[in-house]
């Protein structure tokens, strides 16, 4: 097992990683910007370094003064967590050669699946289905007409290197195609630095179902059963729950095999998600997978009992999987709601500020992962998620209920936030019915305003 731990990250999920080292007896080191020098990773840390100024350009995502923290911290391993450097195959790269173990896949895993079109690749080799698409990237207009006639329209443009939305067109036609493509190319080298796009049927009304997969360096990988994370907005999840609703016994074993044999077929180590889509009569394909924790990892973590995030600090060290597939079982479900600092009476402009009052629900099975607090300045830097209020309930109906009553208990003094229209959509009837789809919330709740 390690000695130190450094978290490249900051917020509620570095909170998460202190608090999994602290139990297993590991010192933790967090860096942190000028503008989160009182926040509260810095402040339960062993120790804490600073690495820049706010701009997250100008530390979290400085690979440089991220490693000389760590060798100057003496930490032995880096913890990624989500977002920033996480899914950097670079960074990976450069953290293993200078003799740090990196908690996570390999480079060359993160490199093969993080690329999309690769991921496509990888996902056939494995038997998994995949949208019928484009065979790897589009090359010019021409290409991409062709390819659109032989996979029939409206077709999906997407950025091989995308996330969160960007670089994604939808053209139902030859002459909408003509135009989205450049748009999409030209957004998608704006946010990732790489143009390439691929094209894919667009399916109607999906829900997004993901498998949370951890594998070790002994050759075991197992899953640990789904999230329906269909509650969205622009492509950015609101609401995640486990299991997923009319999801049939049959359906959930299968694309949770898919996972699994995805993942072996790719030499894929430590904590990842296997994401898909499932149309309108449960047939699911393979979209992409997340070389990392995610956010919404609790749901996972209250429906199996399994801590995440000190298996993936206990793989890393080499250690093997402490559980097989048969030992793992779903029980109960779980919701977590993300509590971002913005108004959704504005459009979800973010909110940052001080929080001049907090008070934070409890009672049995809820649970918030936050670093917020009274008295703490939400920063405009950075992603404005402030906290995720998690509940577990036997039952899908009491987990509803129990998370309405958490979200009213929920205050945040000074600041907006989410909580009170994730408790509209939490009473909507089709929520209830759990059918929503990925387009629900702007369809039904949205446009309607």
């Amino acid at each position: 097992m390690y000695n130190r731990i450094l978290i490249a990250n900051r917020g509620e999920i570095a909170l998460r990683i202190i608090r999994a080292c602290k139990e297993l007896g590991v010192e933790s080191v967090a860096v942190f910007s000028e503008a989160d020098r009182q926040s509260a990773h810095v402040r339960y840390a062993d120790d804490a370094i600073c690495i820049g100024s706010s701009k997250s350009i100008d530390s979290y995502l400085r690979i440089d003064r991220v490693i000389a923290a760590a060798e100057v911290s003496g930490a032995d391993a880096i913890h990624p967590g989500y977002g920033f450097l996480a899914e950097n195959a670079q960074f990976n790269e450069i953290v293993r050669n200078c003799g740090i173990d990196f908690i996570g896949p390999t480079p060359e895993a993160m490199e093969k699946l993080g690329d999309k079109a690769s991921a496509r690749a990888v996902a056939k080799a494995a038997g998994v289905p995949v949208v019928p698409g484009s065979d790897g990237l589009i090359q010019d207009e021409a290409d991409a007409i062709s390819a659109a006639k032989a996979i029939g329209y409206p077709v999906l443009i997407k950025a091989t290197a995308g996330g969160g939305g960007k670089g994604m067109r939808v053209a139902p036609d030859e002459v909408s195609l003509r135009t989205a493509l450049q748009q999409a190319r030209t957004e998608a080298q704006a946010a990732f630095g790489n143009a390439g796009v691929y094209l894919e049927k667009f399916v109607d009304r999906p829900r997004h179902v993901e498998v949370q997969i951890m594998a070790d360096l002994h050759g075991n990988a197992v899953h640990l059963y789904e999230r329906d994370c269909s509650v969205q907005r622009r492509h950015q999840k609101l609401i995640e729950e486990s299991p997923s609703p009319l999801l049939p016994p049959h359906t959930r074993s299968a694309i949770c095999e898919a996972a699994t044999r995805l993942v072996i077929q790719a030499g894929y180590t430590n904590a990842g998600t296997v994401e898909f889509i499932v149309d309108q009569h449960n047939n699911f394909y393979f979209i992409e997978v997340n070389a990392r924790i995610q956010v919404e990892h609790p749901v996972t973590e209250m429906v199996t009992g399994i801590d995440l995030i000190r298996t993936q600090i206990e793989v890393a060290s080499k250690q093997p999987l402490p559980y097989r597939q048969s030992d793992i079982k779903l029980t109960g479900a779980a919701m977590e709601c993300r509590i971002n600092a913005e108004d959704p009476t504005k459009n979800f402009q973010p909110c940052p500020g001080l929080i001049k009052g907090m008070f934070t629900p409890g009672g049995l099975g809820v649970r918030f992962d936050s670093h917020a607090h009274a008295g703490y300045i939400v920063p405009p830097y950075y992603d404005s998620m402030i906290g995720k209020l998690i509940v577990y309930k036997p039952t899908r109906e009491a987990a509803i209920a129990c998370m309405l009553r958490a979200l009213g208990e929920l205050r945040v003094d000074g600041i907006a936030t989410t909580a009170q229209f994730q408790q509209q959509v939490l009473r909507h009837p089709t929520f209830v019915a759990g059918t929503v789809d990925t387009k629900w919330v702007e369809r039904e709740l949205l446009s309607k305003h």
